[in-house]
């Protein structure tokens, strides 16, 4: 069975698109291609427990075990060596990835304090769409008791489209709550 989003988009974000940029084919109609989501963790330096507590958060928040990102280069000031491990990031596609989407929009978000929407500049020219969250305890399935430290993580959002108009419009028909 489909996810609702994924419904939602062949019946109706699909077609309203295509009528107001005015698309020949259908594959011109941009669509979400994944979304993914990051958590650095540069305490892990100190404490590899850090790491193990961000990968479990992360694992319950998108439902697939993460990936365990290493230091590209080593820099000393920041006690860092290369390969050691200091974040973890999961990619969503499919079915999860908009179950994720619904998830976030309509339930996390709106447990942000004081939200009144996302901004409409974290598009990056090329119609993806980034968002960073301080702290993971808007998501239903983090445990406030069992969370030791808040950690922020990154969303990004990734589409077909070619131009941050179309994202946005994408996202908005989605119902992505932007900021007036």
């Amino acid at each position: 069975m489909a996810s609702y989003l994924a419904e939602e988009y062949k019946e109706k974000v699909a077609p309203a698109l295509a009528e107001k940029f005015d698309y020949k084919s259908s594959m011109q109609i941009p669509k979400i291609d994944k979304i993914v989501l990051n958590m650095g963790v540069g305490d892990a330096v100190s404490n590899a427990k850090n790491l193990d507590e961000a990968v479990e958060e992360l694992t319950l928040i998108s439902g697939q075990k993460p990936l365990i990102t290493k230091a590209k280069k080593s820099i000393a000031n920041f006690r860092l060596r290369e390969g050691m491990s200091i974040g973890a990031k999961v990619t969503l596609r499919g079915d999860r990835m908009y179950d994720f989407l619904y998830k976030l929009i309509n339930v996390s978000l709106p447990r942000v304090r004081d939200f009144r929407g996302v901004s409409t500049r974290s598009f990056d020219g090329r119609g993806n769409y980034t968002l960073g969250v301080k702290e993971q305890l808007i998501f239903l399935e983090i445990d406030f008791d069992k969370v030791n430290r808040t950690r922020g993580l990154d969303i990004v959002i990734v589409t077909t489209a070619n131009t941050d108009e179309e994202a946005r419009e994408l996202l908005t028909q989605f119902g992505m709550p932007f900021a007036r």
